[in-house]
This record gives structure tokens, sequence and C-alpha cells, in this order.
């Protein structure tokens, strides 16, 4: 039936007021992922009554709103309230505080027959009037050529909220700063109208069907990052590029350029790829990328073992797990997990009398959790080990067990905590991994072992760089890729030079070649886990960076993830804690008070900067996990200079920062906390 909707100060649609969803059972519940809003807005509720009540029945429900009884007190009668059926009823709450997830529900009366009923709600924002930004025009001229969805999200560019494939500066008139169509199926030229950008910091083109020359860039003097590869791209490679005073990475492979590469692209500090460009050369040579690692005859070695190791491997039916991060030299040998129903047959099946062996009889307990417990053993040939005994013989404990089994029989990197094999007999369920003898990163941040020593702050950088490379290495050397699902500062393990691997992936989770997401139960720690993925339970490798960027916000200031004390009354969660201080500029305020201003603060606002980043609201507005391993790279690098300036070594470091930069080293062959289901509650954070 039609429905008249002006009994409403706002006018909903009416093809929505006739539609209603019912709680039958005699109640609503909702749960709004509400991050980034401001501290006040606009709350309504939208009722019709659509259903033909008898005269003996009634429909009168009241909002439940947790903690603010309040709000909490009237009665919804929809007929009486609108004066007639199929006419709306609007109530709704000017200027109320926001939260980072809003719960609220409706509930019927004792009185009422009727379960409620709630046609639709809208939740608005305050945002500032301005004149927009100031690259709008711009942006238009270049949607205006594609037909595709992301083309036709209109609006400004940038505000309120920017649109999905660009970022932009917080200016009052804000540019952007980021455009990304990666992939979008783009042909013909590459539009001229980027050139107008001058704001711009990073293009990414790459993987689409581009044709024609490179265009002028030469006003963009803030380019930093240039993704052009794997398109058709003509003609040859500009000259203005060796002027951008700012670019660090410029791919261009894999295209049709052809002519000469400007000399002074190659002597700049540029992550320089230029490969599969037959007609494009340097000095009359065939086109490859620049900072050649390693010599010719020393890459021929390293590629004549790397064959022969592979070929020995495979002989012995076995995969190679080789992750190329010296990607300069050497083809890439990626991982491959392919799981079948039950454990691998690569990983090694101890018989459980030796694991009673190897452990004393289970003797000495060095941890525990909702997993079960954790025992120190050593093997015949005195090797140390660590031994995880599941409690969990409920399906889900189980599924948990082979999946991890599965997933460590199939990946290897110096990064990830070496599993060495499983035992599975009358109900049973152990896990053997190498023994790491300094614990968890947990433990050294806020545990007792605090108190014993202190961990500096290029230590804890490095710890972050470690726990990135594994992380890196589930993202992008593995196929498909592999989600970690649950990282956390327990999970991140040190051994006895105090290097670090990641641990327990009994909730991996393995991609799927060609989709965004994994559709997934959400699974995870409790101010661990990213809030998109949370409410809309799809789950993508950028879960894991919001993960990371928890772990770098523990790192920075030694706090944990959640605290009832730490953090103010009107703070539980660290993100929320330090956004409030790094975006007003008071990043001593949680940097942790231990570190004595033995660092950099410039290492410091880096990682805080990319942090905030890793937590942003949204996984399209966080960088990759390689990105951030990046920044972790060059705070480091900050540190050390820093050092060698105080101790006098600065020649000598500069040549250590060389090196660290051509990441020759980085070639690698082959807990406690409760999870968080669905259904169980979720800290809330206090309003803004």
């Amino acid at each position: 039936m039609p429905i008249d909707v002006t009994g409403s100060d706002e006018l909903p649609p009416q093809k929505v007021m006739q539609t209603a969803v019912v709680g039958t059972n005699g109640s609503l519940t909702y749960r709004l992922n509400l991050h980034g809003f401001p501290g006040s807005g606009w709350a309504f509720s939208y009722f019709a009554e659509i259903e033909d009540l008898a005269a003996d029945e009634s429909r009168k429900f009241r909002l439940v709103l947790p903690g603010k009884p309040e709000l909490s007190k009237d009665t919804v009668n929809i007929q009486e309230n609108a004066q007639r059926k199929y006419r709306v009823y609007g109530p709704g709450y000017p200027n109320i505080s926001l939260p980072f997830t809003l719960s609220f529900g409706f509930s019927k009366t004792s009185d009422s027959t009727r379960g409620p009923l709630l046609n639709a709600m809208e939740i608005s924002k305050y945002v500032e009037k301005n004149d927009g930004s100031i690259d709008g025009a711009v942006i238009e001229k270049v949607t205006s050529l594609y037909s595709a969805d992301w083309a036709q999200e209109g609006g400004d560019p940038c505000l309120p909220v920017h649109w999905s494939w660009v970022q932009c500066n917080s200016d009052k008139q804000p540019r952007i700063v980021s455009i990304r169509l990666s992939s979008k199926n783009l042909t013909g030229n590459i539009p001229s109208d980027l050139t107008k950008l001058s704001g711009l910091v990073e293009l990414w083109l790459d993987g689409n069907s581009l044709t024609g020359p490179i265009p002028d860039f030469s006003a963009c003097i803030n380019l930093k990052i240039i993704h052009l590869e794997n398109n058709h791209l003509t003609g040859e490679l500009p000259s203005y590029l060796t002027n951008l005073p700012n670019l660090r990475l410029l791919h261009v492979q894999n295209n049709m350029l052809s002519g000469k590469v400007p000399s002074g692209l190659l002597s700049k500090d540029l992550d320089f790829d230029y490969s599969g460009n037959i007609n494009l050369h340097k000095d009359g040579g065939k086109g490859k990328r620049t900072r050649v690692i390693i010599g010719s005859s020393v890459g021929a070695a390293v590629l004549l073992i790397a064959t022969l190791v592979s070929f020995i491997l495979l002989c012995k039916g076995k995969k190679s797990h080789v992750k190329e991060q010296v990607q300069h030299s050497l083809p890439v040998h990626r991982a491959v997990s392919s799981l079948g129903d039950a454990p691998a047959e690569a990983a090694h099946c101890f018989a459980f009398s030796e694991i009673e062996n190897a452990t004393s009889n289970f003797e000495k307990k060095i941890g525990s959790g909702g997993f079960g417990v954790v025992y120190y053993g050593k093997l015949k040939d005195g090797k140390e080990i660590a031994v995880k005994v599941l409690i969990s013989n409920s399906f889900q404990g189980k599924r948990e067990f082979t999946n991890e089994v599965k997933l460590l029989s199939r990946i290897h990197h110096r990064n990830l905590v070496q599993f060495h094999g499983y035992c599975q007999e009358e109900e049973r369920n152990l896990l053997v991994y190498e023994f790491m003898h300094n614990g968890t990163l947990k433990e050294h941040l806020y545990g007792p072992s605090t108190r014993e020593q202190r961990i500096s702050w290029i230590k804890r950088l490095e710890i972050a760089e470690d726990a990135a490379r594994g992380i890196e290495y589930l993202h992008t050397g593995c196929v498909p890729a592999i989600i970690h699902r649950d990282l956390k500062t327990s999970n991140i393990l040190l051994d006895k030079h105090m290097k670090a691997k990641v641990s327990d992936f009994g909730l991996s989770k393995l991609a799927v070649d060609g989709v965004s997401h994994v559709s997934s139960m959400v699974r995870g720690t409790v101010g661990y886990l990213d809030p998109e993925y949370y409410i809309s339970q799809q789950l993508t490798d950028k879960s894991d960076v919001y993960s990371f960027g928890v772990i770098l916000l523990e790192l920075m200031s030694g706090q944990e993830a959640i605290s009832n004390e730490s953090f103010g009354a009107n703070c539980r969660n660290i993100v929320q804690w330090a956004k409030l201080h790094i975006e007003s500029g008071d990043i001593q305020g949680i940097i942790d008070p231990s570190l004595q201003n033995e660092y950099e603060i410039q290492s410091m606002w880096k990682i805080a900067e990319k942090a905030l980043m890793c937590v942003q609201p949204h996984g399209h507005m966080r960088p990759s996990i390689s990105e951030v391993l990046k920044e972790i790279q060059d705070a480091i690098l900050i540190e050390k200079e820093s050092l060698a300036v105080r101790e006098g070594t600065s020649d000598e470091m500069s040549m250590q920062s060389m090196n660290s930069n051509l990441n020759v080293s980085s070639l690698d062959f082959v807990g406690t906390d409760n999870y968080l289901s669905v259904d169980d509650s979720i800290a809330q954070p206090a309003a803004r």
C-alpha cells in the first residue's frame, strides 16, 4: 500500500517505507560501525504500520540503548503516534554522542501482542561546510571518460568522505594525493588531466590496457610512487622523471616502451623496474632493473644453486618454498598451499610416546591459554621444542588443529615459527614447534619481563620489522595468500637472539585468487579486531594490517590494546587513545616512559603516522604490509644513523645503510588471550 511520508520532518523514500522487519521474538537488535563519526549527530528511526492488526492486538515497543537509560524510556505505538495506518512516524534524537560501535535495539512492552516493527533507520553526521576540494573539477573530467562503477561515485572526491580510489590530504580545501586505479580495465591513453593534480604523491595505474606515451607529470613535483607496469604504453621514457625531486619508486615493466633509459634515473636513489620492454635499453643493453643487488658471477652462482635446490626437492617429492625478497636477480618460487581434509603428509607425525619422552612426561609447563597448555621438551637429537597440547575436542578445535598443521607444513620463512610436526593419537591433538627462548613480545612489553630487561626503541623496531617480514610472506609469498586473522603481541615470539617470529595459525584463512575478500565468521581477539571485518564478516589481508597497526601502537606506548585504566575515563582501547594524542600533535603523550628519551622523534613520528594509517576504519584506506615494512626500515635507518653520529661512526653507517637498502640478506629458503566470536560482546569505547 502507498505510505504517507509527509508526517515526518525528513522525507524517507516511500518504497523504503513500504517494507519493514518485525521482531517476531519480541526484539530487534543492531550493532553499527560508526568509526570516524564526530562527537555528535542525528539519529532517526522510521516506523509505519504495514500489517493488519486485529482489534485486540497491539504493537508497542521501546528503544533500548545500553548505558543510556535517559534515551530508553519512550514507548512507541506506531498507529497512535502516526495517527493512522500507512503513515510515517519518525522519532529522532539530535546532537547525540556517537560511539565507535553503536549497539541498540527495540523491545516490545509487556502489554503488547506484537513484536517491534522497523521500516528504516538513518544516522547523519555534521560536516563543516566549505568550498570543496581543489581538484574536484579536474577529477570530474577524468571520470567523464569512463562508464565503470568506480567512476560513478559522484559528489566531491574528497568531502565529506573521499572516493574509494582516491586519497586526499587534510587541508581545509583538500587536495588529491593518491590515485589508485590498478586493474580497472582502463583503455586508451593515460588521461592528461591527471597531470594537473599538482598535489599527487602516488599514482597507481598498473595492470590495465593503457596505450600511448607517458604524459608530462613534471608539474606534479610531489610524486613519490608511480606504478605503470603491465600496460601497453609506447614511446620513450620521459627525461623529466629524472627531475622529480621526491620520486622513490618507478615501475614501468612489461610495456612497449622504447629508446634509451635516461641516465639520471639509473643514478637516482630509486626503486626502478623497466624490465619487459624489449626495445628500451641502457647504453645499448636490454631492459632490466636498476639496483643490481649482486654481481653477475655471484648472481649466476646463486641462480644455479637455486635451480639445483629446486630440482633436488622436486625429485624428492617436496615443494620449494623460496620467497624472493631480493627481487632483482632470482626467479620467484611461490609457496603453494593446497589443503585437503586431513593433516598434510609433508608434516612429521610424532608418536605420543616420543613426545612423552621429549617432555619428561609433560613436566615443564611454559604457557597456557584458551587453546590448551604448552610444554618444554628436548628431542633425542638435542633439538629444543615447544609442545602445544590442545584441550578442545570440539569440531571447531579439531578444525583449527587440522588447519594449522596443513598451513605450517607448507610455509617456511625465517620470521615464522618453525613447525616440526604433530601428534594425533587417541583423541589427543599435539603440535610441535621450535622452542622460542625469550617468550612472547607481550611479556616483554608489559609482563614480568619488563622489570628485568627494558626493550630499547630500536630493538622494538627490529622486532616489528621481523614480524612484518613474516606477514608479508603470508600475504605475497604464498599462493593463495594466507590471512593470519589473529595477529597480536602474544603471537609474536622471540628467539634467544631476540629475533621475532609470527606464530599461531589456527585461525588463519586462505585467500581466494581473484576475490577481494573471504566471507568468514568473525574470529579474533578484542582490541586487535578489524572493525570493518567485525561488521561485514568479510576478511581481507587489510584485516591483518589493522591488527599490526595496533601492535605498532603497543610498541610505541608499552600499553595493552585494551585497558580499563590506562587510557583515561573516556577510552578503553589503544587506537582511540593514541589517535587523540597523535592527531593533536601530542606524540609524547603516548610514548613509553621507560624508553627514557633514547629515541629519535622523527622515527617515532614515522611509526605513529603509519600506525594510524593501518587502523583506518576501511580496508581500502590502509597500506599494504609491504608499505608498512618499508616505513619500519626507514625508521630503523634513522635510529642507526643517529647512533652512528653520536658514536662517530657515520661513514661506516653509510655503508651499512646502503647494504640495508639492497636487502641482500632477505632471501629466504625453504598464547593466553580469549577469542571473540560474532555472537560475543565487544568492548565498547566511550563516545567521541
